[in-house]
């Protein structure tokens, strides 16, 4: 999700949009979700036996309790929206990072952002550690039949999984690794769900940003074909069903003249690791 310290107003504004939509366009299926119980990183035997990634949970992360009770809408998603964090590409690469990591966001979309919990529903490091973000999300993918609403993408936060991938993606790629478990991580969503490998979008595609980053939104057709090898297609991947009324006047992404650029999370929220 990227913003630069001039579009800062525009994204929070969005933001702001995007809880309105969401309280307005609740279905009537909607309801509370149950308590479901975490237990840290593991790794599943999806529906059809294929293994999924090692997801770290909410728990395994040290996540504070939402402060409302997280929504688990009747409705499997439709798609999979991918989004860059707009973080800074560091080296640090170890799994303490990327817990680090989960926790700043989290604190950041709750005491700043006014949000009841992690707005995406996952996040990959640069690293290639993957993390549950929003409460019960992972519970929802391994059940395979419902939607936890998130708050990634404004309009799309009752049909879309959400992933976050920790860097800034304008004028680099992800690291080879991080890219693979995004591929892993989709096709995972993709069985679980059956979603097309077509229907795999960048944020910039449905709400005005330049995220996912000029260069990861330029490897979504990789992507989507990454997936579809995954899932045992060997047929071209069709091309996604574009929004009607595309989003004019994308801001400016915080990294496109440098990589190395301060983070989007406030100082202090990532400690020692902000520069690591």
């Amino acid at each position: 999700m990227t913003f630069t310290p001039h579009s800062r107003l525009t994204r929070r504004a969005l933001v702001s949009a995007a809880l309105a939509v969401g309280a307005a366009s609740i279905l009537p299926t909607a309801a509370a979700s149950p308590a479901m119980a975490s237990t840290g990183p593991r790794a599943f035997q999806r529906r059809d036996g294929h293994p999924a990634p090692e997801i770290t949970d909410c728990t395994g992360w040290g996540a504070r309790e939402a402060s409302e009770p997280v929504v688990l809408l009747a409705s499997r998603p439709v798609k999979i929206i991918i989004h860059h964090t707009a973080t800074a590409n560091v080296t640090d690469y170890s799994r303490e990072r990327a817990l680090r990591l989960a926790r700043a966001i989290q604190t950041y979309h709750m005491d700043m952002q006014g949000w009841i919990d992690t707005g995406q529903h996952f996040t990959i490091s640069r690293g290639a550690f993957v993390l549950e973000g929003r409460h019960h999300s992972l519970a929802a993918l391994d059940a395979g039949a419902q939607t936890v609403r998130g708050a990634h993408c404004v309009g799309q936060n009752n049909v879309a999984i959400g992933i976050e991938n920790e860097g800034t993606y304008m004028t680099v790629q992800p690291p080879p690794a991080q890219f693979s478990v995004l591929a892993d991580l989709c096709a995972c969503v993709c069985r679980q769900y059956d979603v097309p490998a077509s229907e795999i979008y960048g944020h910039r595609d449905f709400n005005s940003t330049a995220c996912p980053g000029d260069t990861l939104y330029a490897l979504l057709p990789k992507l989507r074909e990454d997936v579809a090898r995954r899932l045992g297609s060997a047929e071209p991947v069709s091309l996604p069903r574009r929004p009607e009324h595309p989003p004019l006047d994308r801001p400016a992404d915080p990294a496109a003249a440098a990589d190395a650029h301060s983070e989007y999370l406030p100082e202090g929220l990532l400690g020692s690791l902000r520069h690591g």
